[in-house]
């Protein structure tokens, strides 16, 4: 059975990118997006995190998404380009706040996991 086509918000939120300080990028190799019968989602990324100064980390990043409004935009053809934007915004400013405390925080430790 062939893959389905990737959603707009599939891929606006597969993108690899850098944060808006410059001081990171991460490369996204893959996301996979599994909806739930509940409407929630799980996006489970596998990324290599770019850091001047310090060796490439390639994780797998799980992020359970349970916000409900916006599960048109992940599911639509042609999402809202605002309400895109937001939920673009809004999982990469998860993927950061994860990156930055995963070292400390129990629940953002179980969300990665560092891949060899």
């Amino acid at each position: 059975m062939p893959t389905p086509e990737p959603t707009p918000a599939e891929r606006a939120l597969g993108r690899s990118y850098t944060t808006g300080d410059g001081q990171m990028a991460f490369d996204i190799s893959d996301l996979s997006v599994a909806h739930h019968p509940d409407r929630s989602a799980t996006l489970t990324y596998s990324l290599t995190a770019v850091r001047p100064g310090h060796p490439d980390e390639r994780w797998m990043f799980t992020l359970p998404w349970d916000d409900k409004s916006f599960v048109d935009v992940l599911t639509a053809q042609a999402p809202d380009p605002e309400r895109l934007r937001q939920l673009v915004h809004l999982v990469r400013a998860l993927l950061e706040e994860w990156w930055d405390t995963k070292q400390y925080n129990r629940r953002s430790a179980s969300m990665g996991r560092q891949l060899p």
